[in-house]
């Protein structure tokens, strides 16, 4: 699936979401107004790595195995960091997304195949948002999960108003969400009163994160839903909605700007994922509740072992908001993933439909049959397939961004694409181990 000694199989005739690309404006001169004008699509990338998925791998991880896990966060989201930095960088100078370079690149067979398991891997991602939602909704307001899953259909026209707004307001609204989860969790960890020594003693990795089955179980999970596929191709889109200039000197700073918003963001992500796990060890391992792995059953223990009633409402609210972003940005790569690989532009109220009912079946089958026990299992699965799935997007993209022929000055360097791979390898081994596993 080599593309290093090609050039693209298709002249670009269309630019990736039409409907906003360039609409943000870029001041010509260098400084901090330049700057917040790049800042926007690192937050909507960010919201992918703190979404309901991460809440159940962080809450199995913390309370079954205390801070121990802190460590795969942390190496996660560095991972995620270098990652994102090579989409949005093949987004700038390309003028493609990953789907539309994948495309460009490789035969029709392959880029079908690849289109189908990107396709499978934003319904997993959109599966785990939607059940975090509707348990949620259940949470706060006391709705039946089968009827929260079927209220999350109503999330697409949420985001066809945010977006024929413009693409500013649909960052700042994701913005403020972010501002509420984080808001949420510092009352949490404030009077949850974690150990700053464990704290500190989970942040280095321990062998038996390895050998341990259940816990590499967790840990892989954690990987899945930290570093997610659909964002890849998210980034290398959103990022083209910046109007700047499409030179050597404009694309260079526009990476420049652009890989500051971006770490800055999964910086937020990094912090707030591992509050939750910190929250989860402090709570519930430290207390003697070692198999909470359910989202409903945190929530109903945090005010008895915690003693404040405040706590299972703050929790709730910052799931609800979990799950609205992430649906937000998962939906929107939805459309990246259909538009670059098959060139089909659906209209998006329809394209955005067609994304949630692949997700909304599966789990209100789930929920009907199973009830909220089964929709938390689910949750988790859902984020080892996306582990699973990841190497997929992860060795394109670096096969590309490696290639002199197509990213000619912007190549990466020979010590960028070697950490690369080693990072790609690290990812297919610690599936294969989990397939193995599984078997």
């Amino acid at each position: 699936m080599d593309s290093s000694n090609k050039k693209w199989r298709f002249e670009r005739a269309t630019v990736s979401l039409p409907e906003s690309f360039s609409t943000v404006d870029v001041p010509s001169k260098k400084g901090i107004r330049k700057l917040m004008a790049f800042i926007g699509p690192g937050l909507m990338v960010a919201v992918g790595y703190m979404d309901p998925g991460n809440w159940a791998t962080d809450i199995a991880g913390g309370s079954g195995f205390g801070y121990t896990l802190l460590s795969v966060i942390l190496i996660s989201n560095l991972f995620a960091m270098l990652l994102q930095h090579l989409s949005l960088k093949l987004g700038i100078v390309t003028g493609r997304d990953l789907a539309q370079a994948c495309k460009d690149s490789y035969s029709k067979p392959v880029s079908i195949t690849l289109w189908i398991l990107s396709e499978i891997a934003i319904a997993a991602c959109d599966l785990a948002e939607v059940i975090g939602s509707a348990i949620a909704l259940n949470l706060l307001f006391n709705i039946p999960i089968t009827i929260g899953i079927i209220i999350t259909i109503l999330d697409v026209f949420v985001l066809l108003l945010l977006q024929n707004r413009g693409f500013r307001y649909l960052e700042a609204f994701v913005g403020g969400l972010i501002f509420i989860i984080f808001c949420s969790f510092t009352y949490e960890l404030a009077i949850s009163k974690p150990s700053i020594n464990a704290i500190l003693s989970g942040l280095i990795p321990q062998t038996e994160i390895i050998t341990h089955k259940d816990m590499l179980y967790i840990a892989i999970g954690i990987i899945g839903a930290t570093v997610m596929p659909h964002n890849l191709y998210l980034h290398s889109s959103i990022v083209q909605t910046r109007n700047f200039e499409r030179t050597s000197a404009g694309k260079k700073d526009a990476i420049k700007y652009a890989t500051i918003d971006s770490n800055l963001s999964l910086m937020l992500a990094f912090v707030i994922n591992a509050a939750i796990l910190i929250l989860a060890a402090s709570a519930f391992h430290s207390n003697g509740h070692k198999e909470v792995a359910d989202i409903s059953d945190a929530y109903l223990l945090l005010e008895p072992v915690l003693g404040a009633k405040l706590a299972p409402t703050f929790f709730a609210i910052a799931l609800l908001a979990s799950g609205q972003n992430s649906t937000l940005t998962g939906t929107i790569a939805g459309q990246i993933v259909m538009e670059g690989f098959l060139n089909i532009r659906l209209k998006p109220w329809l394209r955005r439909l067609i994304t949630r009912l692949i997700a909304v079946l599966p789990a209100l089958v789930v929920s009907i049959l199973y009830g909220e026990k089964g929709t938390g299992t689910l949750l988790i699965l859902s984020q080892v397939i996306l582990s699973v799935q990841l190497s997929f997007a992860v060795v394109p993209l670096l096969l590309i961004t490696g290639s002199k022929v197509k990213m000619e000055e912007f190549v990466n360097s020979k010590m960028l694409q070697s950490v690369s791979w080693v990072v790609a390898l690290i990812i297919i081994i610690l599936n294969m181990i989990l397939l193995w596993n599984m078997v």
